[in-house]
């Protein structure tokens, strides 16, 4: 090969690699088309970030573009004050809601994490995490996830982030009123949900928390609205609350009812202790309760109690599974009892995207200078994350769905290239069950018969492997629609 040719040859390679990556994904576009930007420009530059940051989860910002002039377009637009954190999270529950339409029944999963900067001490706007030390610092985050009752996340409904302001203020958290505590996390979720109920009347909206969301107020606000914004509620409770009648506590109330059902869960893995299956026996019955004693003289309000109670753990020592759960819902039946103790099985899938968040897309590990910037890339980082968990849930409950409805053409057949050795793409388009194993393999997964599915970990581990791939893919087809250079 002569000379001009090989500089011809290398110029064609250098610039396939920098124009790969700069076409924004058609699933960003969609989920970031609402967001209320300063110009057009800020849009396109929104979808490119976001486009880079899912083809390259794990990697920090000047690693996931493509080169240096993408890079510092990312930091400008991060650090540009002009666009708000907020406005940038109002984009996706949009695109959530026509996928919330489809289904007859969602669960809205509301929860809190702790987002940790200590290691960034001079990142300003950042407050206090804990009590114990004034050297953890960072941000909190509150999400609400809608899944349906088999765990498919449907997107965000509603993400708060705040910053805890000072501390010691649990000693007068009785003299404030529920607005100006850290608690109203949850009211505004449940508001959320609310708003979104007349916007999808064919659709039953549950609002699902942990024991930290027991609180009367909630139950009230979800009792007295009008029936077109009715969202109902799950909680696991968290207090023993009073009985109208008889006078006992609620708990106990409960244990006096029959065994109406039994039912097998599967418990994951907690530390040391295995993944298992877990027997629950389950009672339920129909409740009045008091007010607590600093609300006195407010309403009683009606709801059902269900108890789920492992009796003796397998193996010995595990932890027993007792769940005791607290609805607006009618219970009448053991079905119906099952069914909610199903759906607050799926409540971990907060828990998951939270764990993507942070440890597949490296929130925890950015490193920009303020809080508000911090929030402008925790936008986009929330969106990747809700695709990395809905393709590995994807692959459990739409196995057969073509893999095209999820990667773009470029990705899913780099991927077939490698997986069956050939250079052309082929004819057949694979599951997204077979594509995402083939995907997992390539972060470590080993697909043996043991092994299950492959978890959100070895997934975006093998998305960062696959990017590299589809960028020398597209630089062969590029090389191959060429003319041949002469010799």
């Amino acid at each position: 090969m002569s000379r001009i040719a090989r500089r011809k040859e290398s110029s064609v390679l250098s610039s396939a690699f920098e124009r790969a990556p700069t076409q924004p994904a058609e699933w960003v576009i969609h989920e970031f088309a609402p967001a209320q930007l300063p110009d057009e420009r800020h849009h396109r530059r929104l979808q490119i970030m976001a486009t880079a940051f899912a083809q390259k989860p794990t990697a920090p910002i000047p690693e996931a573009c493509p080169d240096l002039a993408e890079a510092k377009g990312a930091y400008r637009f991060l650090e540009n004050d002009r666009i708000v954190g907020e406005s940038l999270r109002q984009a996706h529950p949009q695109a959530t809601l026509h996928r919330v339409r489809a289904h007859p029944l969602v669960l809205a999963v509301q929860d809190t994490t702790t987002l940790n900067y200590s290691t960034h001490p001079k990142t300003q706007g950042l407050g206090p995490l804990g009590s114990h030390s004034p050297k953890t610092i960072g941000l909190l985050l509150h999400s609400t996830l809608a899944i349906t009752p088999t765990g498919q996340p449907l997107g965000f409904r509603h993400n708060a982030v705040r910053v805890r302001r000072g501390r010691g203020l649990s000693a007068t958290r009785h003299q404030r009123k529920l607005a100006q505590k850290e608690s109203y996390k949850w009211v505004e979720s449940l508001t959320a949900c609310q708003a979104l109920a007349p916007q999808c009347p064919q659709t039953r909206l549950v609002n699902l928390t942990d024991r930290e969301g027991d609180l009367y107020d909630l139950f009230v606000q979800a009792l007295t609205v009008p029936s077109e914004s009715r969202v109902h509620r799950l909680v696991r409770a968290h207090q023993n609350r009073k009985l109208a009648n008889p006078d006992r506590p609620l708990w106990q109330e409960v244990g006096r009812q029959p065994v109406a059902a039994s039912l097998s869960v599967r418990v994951g893995r907690r530390g040391d202790q295995p993944s298992r299956i877990a027997q629950l026996h389950i009672r339920f019955c129909r409740v009045q309760l008091k007010a607590p004693k600093l609300k006195a003289g407010q309403p009683l309000i009606e709801l059902w109690a269900i108890e789920a109670q492992e009796s003796s753990p397998t193996p010995k020592g595990a932890p027993r599974i007792s769940w005791r759960l607290l609805t607006t819902l009618p219970v009448t039946r053991a079905q119906e009892a099952i069914e909610k103790v199903q759906w607050y099985a799926q409540r971990w899938q907060i828990e998951v995207i939270h764990k993507v968040l942070k440890s597949g897309c490296q929130i925890e590990q950015r490193q920009l200078e303020t809080a508000p910037r911090l929030e402008r890339v925790l936008s986009i980082d929330l969106v990747v994350a809700w695709r990395i968990l809905a393709l590995c849930k994807a692959a459990r409950e739409l196995p057969d769905d073509p893999i095209s409805h999820w990667l773009p053409s470029a990705q899913w057949q780099a991927l077939c290239a490698y997986v069956y050795r050939r250079t052309t793409p082929p004819k057949h388009i694979p599951g997204v069950r077979e594509a995402v194993r083939w995907i997992a393999q390539l972060g470590g997964f080993l697909a043996r018969k043991s092994d299950g599915e492959p978890g959100a970990k070895t997934l975006w581990r093998g998305l960062h492997e696959l990017n590299a791939m589809t960028n020398m893919w597209q630089v062969f087809q590029q090389q191959e629609r060429r003319p041949s250079c002469g010799q």
